[in-house]
């Protein structure tokens, strides 16, 4: 494993972007098999989340949970990823089940997973601009029309 990953009382990992894809790796081959889930998370306005000493807290977080079934293990990986440089590495070579976690995330909060084989948005339109998720994006405003019912007493 390596050895300056930091750990929290939890047992969530968290490494540096230029250690997460060698600890996925280390992971998947000490029995994690299953990629239960991958998000992101935005901790605009609320820098206060609780990180172990030693992490620096960024705007962006992913975070990765890992299932070992025949050791009935599970493991969360939390990597940090600042506003001004959204890129980490796709862990799509490891877990192909990845897929559409990663391009989801990017569609909602716009990091980028290099090495993607096709970041593309997945739940947005085509066309669409932003990353509805992030907590600066504009809500907007779609004007509704409602028409009375006749059916009511």
């Amino acid at each position: 494993m390596i050895e300056v990953v930091l750990r929290d009382e939890k047992g969530s990992y968290f490494p540096s972007r230029e250690q997460y894809f060698e600890l996925i790796t280390e992971l998947k081959e000490s029995s994690f098999e299953f990629l239960s889930d991958l998000c992101a998370v935005d901790y605009l306005g609320n820098e206060s989340h609780t990180l172990p000493d030693g992490v620096v807290p960024e705007r962006f977080e992913v975070v990765v949970n890992l299932i070992s079934l025949q050791d009935r293990e599970r493991v969360r990986i939390r990597v940090q990823v600042p506003e001004n440089d959204c890129t980490i590495r796709s862990i799509y070579d490891i877990y192909q089940g990845a897929e559409a976690m990663e391009r989801e995330a990017y569609d909602l909060f716009g990091i980028v997973f290099e090495e993607h084989p096709d970041l593309t948005r997945i739940l947005m339109p085509e066309g669409w601009e932003g990353h509805p998720l992030r907590k600066d994006y504009s809500v907007g405003r779609v004007p509704v029309q409602f028409k009375s019912s006749t059916s009511i007493r």
